[in-house]
């Protein structure tokens, strides 16, 4: 099997030859990566270099899939801030994801007028340079954003979208189905550009419990879910959903969705074993090796030593 026969085996419950290896990563830390295989000086670099060093090292890693995002047309403004095309801004880190200091829709009245901008062909060229730059024998997905995290992020802050489910549950629908439609043509482009599914991120939950009400979540996200998710499997495209958290309140709906995988079963609330025999069959898991402490604490050792653990206990049968 080559990488990309792989990658879809196991996103289709199936047994691949052997566990395939996908994951996202920001910015910083592909510069720094980069640097430590020799791609890079002691200067970060362009984003185009950044993408470069990218490519290179996925298969210096071994990983069996890209995932891409789109551009968004961010630009500097005051205080050493990005603001992007839909109004959101940001303040960057050296570390990650950018942090959200703003949204466009400070209050109700503020979506009168307001329409989110669509993307065209030129924002997917990253994407395009770099299935073209690893190639078909790599699986290739694109990172699609989560109406839950896209209304927040329009608000300004996830609080106000949560008091918006009680106090303007209109607004929050409105949202969603703005967040929803951007998505939509996402997905769109992504198929148009041969790409093999949609990465969604956006956390859900946190360790105790699903962040919102499990009826919340039904009544204001799962029926957007379920849409985006139905138009990728109408274009032959998987669909991998990330959150963080304990998943087990909505694991269900997970499943009713369509969802074909996620990502990445947090070993602090969810046991892995218990997750792969309840969803069998159901839908595919990702990940499970703890990143809040053994990866950047660890010895390479003790991480050889989970994987190999992990892989032992749930690798049999697909779907991983």
């Amino acid at each position: 099997m080559n990488s990309r026969q792989r990658i879809l085996a196991a996103l289709s419950n199936e047994q691949p030859d052997r566990v395939p290896i996908l994951e996202v990563i920001d910015d910083p830390v592909i510069a720094a990566i980069a640097k430590i295989l020799g791609f890079d000086t002691d200067k970060r670099g362009t984003e185009w270099e950044i993408l470069d060093r990218y490519c290179l090292f996925i298969k210096e890693l071994g990983l069996d899939a890209t995932v891409s995002g789109f551009s968004q047309s961010t630009e500097p403004i005051a205080n050493g801030l990005l603001r992007n095309r839909y109004g959101m801004v940001f303040r960057p880190s050296a570390h990650g994801e950018a942090m959200l200091v703003d949204g466009p829709i400070r209050e109700p009245a503020d979506l009168v007028g307001y329409h989110l901008p669509m993307p065209s062909l030129d924002d997917f060229d990253a994407l395009q340079y770099t299935m073209e730059t690893v190639g078909s024998d790599t699986a290739h997905f694109l990172s699609v954003g989560d109406p839950f995290k896209t209304s927040w992020f329009l608000r300004g802050s996830m609080e106000k979208l949560m008091l918006d489910y009680v106090l303007h549950p209109g607004l929050v629908h409105d949202l969603a189905r703005m967040a929803t439609d951007l998505s939509l043509a996402v997905i769109e482009f992504g198929a148009q550009l041969g790409v093999d599914g949609m990465f969604m991120g956006g956390d859900l939950a946190g360790n105790q419990t699903t962040l919102m009400s499990p009826r919340h979540y039904r009544e204001y996200i799962k029926p957007y879910h379920k849409e985006l998710v139905n138009s990728a499997h109408e274009k032959g495209l998987k669909f991998i959903k990330h959150t963080d958290g304990n998943l087990w309140p909505i694991l269900d709906d997970f499943v009713e969705v369509g969802f074909d995988a996620f990502h990445p079963v947090q070993p602090q609330c969810m046991d892995i074993v218990e997750v792969k025999q309840y969803l069998a069959g159901k839908m595919c898991i990702i990940g499970n090796i703890d990143c809040m402490e053994l990866l950047p604490s660890g010895t390479e050792e003790e991480v050889e030593i989970a994987v190999k653990e992990t892989i032992e206990a749930v690798a049999g049968g697909g779907g991983y």
